[in-house]
């Protein structure tokens, strides 16, 4: 859920000729390589741009559903009106959503802050290789809490590139915080609950009808995520009880799969979010409480959406998708248990440190420790807590985080663990981030890969491998991390995923034009990466060696280096995802017995 800065140039052209209105037979059939690419779409008709350096025809701001607002707000979302007076420009990113922050405990430096936005920000980016035909598709839901961040400087060509040009890629935006995310009974009975996830499924039904018209194969989509998107990808394969009766997608691509809590619409938990959200807003009173918030200024909404999250514990965010009985019909626990899901294989990653930067950074105590547990899981009895200290315990783990103590990277099959050794920490405060990174992270990630017939599992271990490090390898544009070598690897992992329905390449390609990389070989010039299965979970560790280190500083309780060129090095290894970081699959599998209790 970390947020990147990605540079993005964008162009405003004029309309087609001068003219005003635009008839369907007057426009291309083929996006072809031109300086003006157009597409009608039938209620609207868009004009993009071409890069003639990427050759790619790029659309953004296209309408993927009608404006959410006045009766719409709270509601699913609906097909665009009919736009046909004048060609539209789709030259510029779409307005991002409202923005609901973090607890405010949370560092602002982190990104995770509250601001404006416009409820009118159901668009989509569409990216696609000048002349190109059926082409496979990658579908994008951006991560950021269900609350933060959008389309906004997402850039793929650059990963399109490495892949040849040789998929189409959609960067969607839906709706945040309250406004996607509203729980509660009145939403039940008059409005929809989890829209924001709604909006997701009605945007992979915008591509079933219209990809086409760029050069896509409706019949060839991946769908993938970071974070709370990589938790989304999730929900869209559990909809409607995983028997939605349309095929949406084929493929799934899960990196950091952030699964916090799910509560029914109506728990304890979701009413107080909705009766504290409805008294922000002032309608606490009202005759017709759900009435009253649609009928609000949007400004008072998204001070109220911010207001109730912000009051929140330390990395926390206060609207998330919730049982409805409909669309999320089962927790995850459950749900990825009876392995009754759409979509036939997936890509499930997650990061070495996974509990930074959203977990505490200052409790270096056993109390504190202790008391983050407390916060962190209110429904564990004491019995359970004294067995989560079991699970998570080391050499002297009553003993007070020492601050001399050397940090390092933990090799994740020898010497120290994750549990109590990190790059970032060590002790009572690597045990907090321990726990936090395998409860909503590590064990999420563990579970989707055993819930698909075919499944392929990773860690991204390059230092520091923070939770959202790995943005910088495929959203890669500008960026100086984490090495030339690494981001053509892995980008051609994704692409592979993508384009061919399996992440393993070759060796050359793993080694990215270093003969002195370290890659598994297998056989016919590819690298070995078996496919994950639960009686043989197996995990391909990425991780790079040299380079020349930078510091870098967020907060006094949170700094670390990367590693820039020349010099940075791919240094993968195949691994027992069971054994691996002091016996993670045992511990994953206590996170399951405990899942109604946390609950997710």
């Amino acid at each position: 859920m970390r947020r990147v800065s990605i540079l993005s140039v964008v162009a405003l052209l004029a309309s087609l000729n001068g003219r005003t209105g635009v008839a369907a037979e007057a426009l291309p059939v083929a996006l072809a390589a031109r300086a003006v690419p157009s597409v009608d779409l039938g209620y609207a008709v868009y004009q993009g741009t071409y890069d003639a350096d990427s050759k790619v025809n790029t659309f953004k701001g296209i309408r993927y559903a009608a404006p959410p607002l006045g009766n719409l707000r709270f509601a699913a979302p609906t097909a665009p009106a009919s736009n046909r007076t004048s060609i539209t420009a789709a030259t510029s990113d779409p307005p991002r959503c409202p923005q609901t922050g973090a607890s405010s405990e949370t560092p602002p430096v982190y990104g995770f802050i509250s601001g404006p936005g416009d409820e009118d920000c159901l668009f989509l980016n569409v990216f696609a290789p000048a002349n190109a035909k059926n082409l496979p598709v990658f579908f994008w839901i951006h991560g950021g809490g269900y609350a933060l961040f959008s389309a906004s400087g997402l850039d793929p060509t650059e990963m399109m590139a490495t892949n040849n040009n040789n998929f189409i890629s959609v960067v969607i935006q839906y709706r945040l915080g309250a406004f996607g995310f509203l729980p509660g009974a009145d939403v039940k009975e008059d409005g929809a609950l989890n829209a924001g996830l709604l909006d997701m499924n009605f945007a992979l039904q915008w591509v079933q009808k219209y990809i086409k018209k760029f050069g896509g194969d409706p019949t060839r989509v991946t769908i993938a995520g970071e974070s709370a998107g990589a938790g989304a990808v999730m929900y869209q394969a559990m909809a409607y009880g995983g028997k939605q009766n349309k095929n949406l997608f084929n493929n799934i691509i899960s990196a950091s799969p952030w699964v916090p809590r799910q509560y029914k619409y109506n728990d304890a938990v979701p009413t107080k979010a909705y009766d504290d959200f409805s008294s922000a807003a002032g309608c606490a009173n009202a005759y017709d409480t759900l009435q009253c918030l649609r009928d609000a200024e949007s400004a008072v909404l998204q001070n109220a959406s911010a207001k109730v999250s912000e009051a929140g514990l330390f990395g926390t965010f206060a609207f998330l998708p919730v049982t409805d009985g409909t669309f999320v019909q089962k927790r995850p626990s459950q749900q990825l248990l009876s392995k009754v899901l759409k979509g036939k294989r997936i890509l499930s990653g997650n990061m070495a440190n996974e509990g930074v930067p959203l977990s505490p950074p200052t409790f270096k105590t056993l109390a504190k420790f202790r008391e983050y547990v407390s916060t962190t899981f209110p429904g564990f009895s004491a019995g359970d807590k004294a067995a989560l200290e079991k699970q998570y315990s080391y050499d002297g783990d009553d003993k007070d985080t020492d601050p001399s103590d050397p940090i390092f990277s933990t090799t994740g099959t020898s010497g120290p663990s994750a549990v109590n050794q990190s790059v970032f920490a060590t002790g009572q405060q690597q045990r907090l981030f321990d726990v936090f990174a395998e409860y909503a992270f590590d064990c999420p990630s563990y579970w989707l890969a055993s819930a698909f017939p075919q499944a392929w599992k990773y860690e991204y271990s390059v230092p520091p491998a923070y939770h959202g490090f790995d943005l910088t390898a495929y959203w890669s544009k500008n960026q100086p991390v984490p090495g030339t070598a690494f981001k053509h690897a892995f980008q051609k992992i994704w692409g592979n995923f993508i384009t061919a329905n399996t992440p393993v390449i070759s060796i050359a390609d793993a080694k990215g034009g270093m003969s002195n990389a370290t890659v598994p070989i297998g056989l016919g010039g590819n690298i070995n990466w078996p496919q994950w299965s639960e009686t043989k979970p197996v995990l391909l560790s990425l991780n790079t060696t040299g380079g020349t280190p930078e510091f870098r500083y967020a907060t006094e309780n949170l700094n670390y280096y990367v590693y820039v060129e020349p010099g940075v090095t791919n240094s993968f290894k195949v691994a027992d995802a069971g054994k691996w970081e002091g016996g993670r699959g045992s511990r994953c599998k206590w996170w399951r017995s405990q899942a109604a209790k946390v609950p997710y």
